[in-house]
């Protein structure tokens, strides 16, 4: 497996095309963001349109951005979850994939419910990812903001 590092200097920019021209040499078809907390440019973004998968931990589009589980926790919502979407320009605002619920209840413990959230999200990940090779996910005519999915389980 090829493996490489891509520090952030001062130009972010400088980053990202080094990135996207290593990713074009091992002509990846797509590109999975798990855990990867750093903001992608506008033409990394544009460069892979369409073939970049990221995982949040919340039923967006409630509680994008950082810290979703705790901005949840202070809304007192009854249910959270996962899902995993198509990266666009904006934060966590992409087409979405495959999402699952889960509840919460009250008093509620950030570490507790991270745990079951990166359960669910160990899950469905590789879950949308075997379906995109199967090519079982493919965009919505009638809305470019969605997919469709032919789950088949």
């Amino acid at each position: 497996m090829d493996t490489a590092v891509f520090e952030i200097d001062e130009d972010r920019s400088e980053r990202d095309r080094a990135l996207g021209d290593w990713l074009d040499a091992l002509e990846v078809d797509l590109v999975v963001l798990a855990g990867f907390m750093e903001l992608l440019g506008t033409d990394f973004i544009g460069r892979f349109a369409g073939r970049i998968l990221n995982v949040h931990p919340s039923l967006l589009p409630a509680f994008p951005g950082l810290h979703a589980i705790e901005q949840a926790v202070e809304h007192g919502v009854k249910i959270i979850g996962v899902t995993v979407h198509f990266v666009d320009e904006g934060v966590d605002s992409g087409p979405i994939v495959l999402q699952e619920p889960l509840e919460l209840s009250y008093p509620a413990r950030i570490v507790e419910i991270e745990e079951r959230v990166h359960g669910v999200e160990h899950r469905l990940l590789p879950r949308a990812v075997r379906l995109i090779a199967a090519g079982r996910v493919r965009p919505d005519p009638a809305n470019p903001r969605a997919v469709l999915v032919d789950d088949g389980d």
